[in-house]
Parts: C-alpha cells; structure tokens; sequence
C-alpha cells in the first residue's frame, strides 16, 4: 500500500514556492509570533487546519500595550484562532496593537496545510466509446444528455456539440485563429468558455451556439479549466489558485488555493464538478486530484496513468485532458488530447 501511495503521487507532486520573510510589521515596534512552524529552505511559517494558531506580540522597545486585536479573515480573535474552517494556502493575520494612546498594525503571514493525506482511487472501466483523433480536447461536459467539448490549439480551437456514443459531431463553430480554446461549462442555458492567453471568455446560448458576449478576466491573466455547482462558476488559471465568479457580472470575486498537507499543488487544468466536489487534471500528469471547494483541499487522487496505453499511439498523442460527470449514469467520462477513445469509469477507492 504505501509503494501504491508512493507511486501516484509521482503524478501530482508537491510544490510548494518561497514567498519571503513572512513576518513583517509596519514599524519596527512591533511584529508577531506564532506556534507556526518556519522552514528555513522555503522560508514559510507552516501550520495544519487541525491545530490552533497561538499568537503573541514581539515587543522589543517595551512599549507599553494597552490592547491587541487580531484579524483573520475579516473576522476578530484575540490570542488564539482555530483553523479548523480555514482555507488552506497562505493566509494573513493583522494585528493592531493599541498603545500610548495611538495604535499600530503588524502582520504575520502563515501558510494553512491539510491535516490528511490525500486518498488514493482507482477506477473501473464502464464503456469504451469513439472520441475525435484529432482533437486537442481542452473541456468536457454533459448538459441535457449531451456532451459538449471544447478544444485547443490556435488555428483549431472549436466548440462542438457531441454524440459521445457514436462520436459524431452534432453541432462546430470554430473559434478565430487569434484564439487557443480551453475549459468549458454550462449554467443556465449558457455555454462559457474559455481561452487560454487573451484575457478573454465567450459565453454562448447551449442551443443555437450563437454568441452572446464575450468577457475578459480582471484579477486572474490566464484561462485554464472552468466548472460550475448550479450557482457559481469555478476557475482556474494554471496557479494553485481556483477563482469563484459572479455568473453575471463575471468578476472573480474569491479564490481557493490548492492544498495537500504537504504544500500546494499548481496546474490545475480541466474542471469538472461532481457531487459537492472539484474534480481537477493536473496539467502533464494524468491523474485527477479532488478538491474540498470550500477550503481547497486536495483530499484524493484518482491514477488515470494506465488509459493512455489503451488509445491509439501515435505522433501527435498527448496527455489526459477532458472530464465530463453524466448525471444520468453517475459515472465520469475521461479522453485526452488528441485521443482515439472516449472511457466511461466509475471511480474506486483503493
């Protein structure tokens, strides 16, 4: 068993990046102290969601305080600050510290990990269906019975309408050359997708696929995978971080960023969203990681290494990319770019 762990996650390594001096103060009066562990490689105070983060004043020049309240996440605390309902990532506590009749601020920044281990699954194939060899597969989703597919590549994006049993293509528009197509999802009877390095998404009716806006991303500088839980869209750019969106206005209001108990994971490709959780490809490796989008914990890993030994090898033969969850048959749908078949699998926990 722990070779098995040992090899999966040889796919969704740990990188886990320097972010500097990570406790900092507005004056030299002041800084904080934690029970945070410091790495002195990576330079980052490190603390699992399962522990009580213990806070404490530097006073060096023995000022006299009056008083110290602590901010965490837009909410006040004293001296300690539970973390079980933490997002992971690197989090900011700020201090003001009352004194002398005046008032300064610190800050300490903690990096929040996991206190699991992901859990390792594997999957059972259901059915082999035809999948277009040409098809540099970028986004994969199921809406009313229908798989929608959206593809990369400037010179071959498109947004297809697909029988997934048969492989034919129900309905094509061709993004402009300009454009390398990625992720897709659909929420209300629309279609939203988007492209890689512009800056830019499209949203367009499910039915005629005619064009109705196109959107550019404000805080985020590229487009990744996008998935959807009914009411709110989840993308992500190629960082740790998975944005929240307005469906409206299309504005990333929020972020999670992508944790095990070990450090962050970056990549994070294809969205898909099933049942309460984010299921994400990490980038060149083909495995899924599954994510808690409440705090942004990487709680397993799906090992989808063996599929691409079952497709067609040839040339232009590239990584698993493309998941679509079938409502209907509460099974996952996976293919890859530029693969001969489509697999429908129901996934096991090994």
């Amino acid at each position: 068993m722990q070779l098995y762990k040992f090899m999966a996650f040889t796919f969704i390594a740990v990188f886990i990046s320097s972010c500097g001096s990570n406790t900092k103060s507005t004056t030299n009066a002041f800084s904080i102290t934690s029970n945070a562990k410091f790495n002195k490689k990576s330079k980052i105070y490190s603390i699992s969601k399962d522990q009580t983060l213990e806070l404490n004043i530097s006073n060096p020049k023995k000022h006299p305080i009056d008083s110290v309240v602590y901010n965490y996440n837009n909410s006040k605390f004293n001296t300690s600050i539970p973390l079980s309902n933490s997002k992971l990532g690197l989090q900011e506590v700020t201090a003001t510290i009352f004194f002398n009749g005046t008032s300064q601020k610190a800050t300490h920044t903690i990096q929040v990990l996991n206190n699991e281990t992901p859990k390792i699954y594997n999957f059972e194939i259901v059915n082999e269906y035809p999948h277009d060899i040409t098809s540099y597969t970028q986004g994969l989703e199921f809406f009313n019975g229908e798989l929608y597919e959206s593809t990369g590549q400037r010179g071959e994006s498109k947004l297809r309408k697909v029988n997934y049993k048969t492989g034919e293509v129900l309905k094509n528009i061709d993004l402009e050359n300009r454009y390398f197509g990625e992720g897709l999802t659909i929420l209300n009877d629309k279609i939203y997708q988007l492209t890689w390095e512009s800056g830019k998404g499209f949203i367009y009716d499910a039915e005629s696929f005619e064009k109705i806006k196109d959107f550019n991303y404000n805080k985020s500088k590229e487009g990744w995978g996008i998935c959807n839980d009914g009411n709110i869209l989840y993308k992500s750019d190629g960082t740790d971080k998975i944005w929240t969106l307005d469906p409206e206005t299309l504005e990333e209001k929020e972020f999670i960023q992508t944790y095990t108990n070990k450090g962050k994971i970056v990549g994070m490709n294809e969205l898909e969203w099933v049942n309460g959780k984010i299921y994400a490809n990490r980038y060149q490796l083909d495995g899924v990681a599954i994510i808690n989008p409440e705090n942004g914990a990487i709680e397993g890993v799906i090992d989808f290494r063996s599929l691409k030994k079952k497709v067609t090898q040839h040339k232009g033969l590239d990584v698993l990319n493309g998941l679509a969850w079938n409502p209907d048959t509460q099974t996952l749908f996976v293919t890859g770019k530029r693969w001969d078949k489509l697999f429908e699998v129901k996934i096991i926990e090994k």
